[in-house]
């Protein structure tokens, strides 16, 4: 059963903000640009769920930087960008104040 999970973010500058996290990605993820909402939408599968843990974690991690930078560079106000912490936040309520929208999936593994 592969395990998935979907992150949106909103960002001033989404495509810069989503050039700066796809050198880190993965096989198993992908991002883009969700121009009509200012998003960038990452999508993750992994096979377990530690390594969908895992990965969401570093992708996390790598987002808050990237989102930082381009703020601190552009000087423009970025929604996630102004507390790194709430960005890693662990419940539902959490991560929408952040402005934050994740979602988990399992899925039978057809292959």
């Amino acid at each position: 059963m592969m395990r998935r999970a979907t992150i949106r973010t909103t960002h001033a500058d989404p495509a810069t903000v989503a050039a700066a996290t796809e050198p880190d990605n993965t096989d198993e993820m992908t991002t883009a640009v969700d121009a009509d909402e200012d998003a960038v939408v990452t999508r993750i599968e992994r096979e377990t769920t530690g390594g969908l843990h895992s990965t969401v974690d570093d992708y996390v991690v790598n987002l808050e930087v990237a989102a930082e930078v381009v703020q601190q560079t552009t000087n423009t106000p970025d929604a996630d960008a102004r507390d790194g912490a709430d960005t890693c936040a662990s419940t539902s309520q959490e991560r929408e104040s952040a402005g934050v929208e994740a979602s988990t999936t399992d899925q039978p593994n057809n292959e």
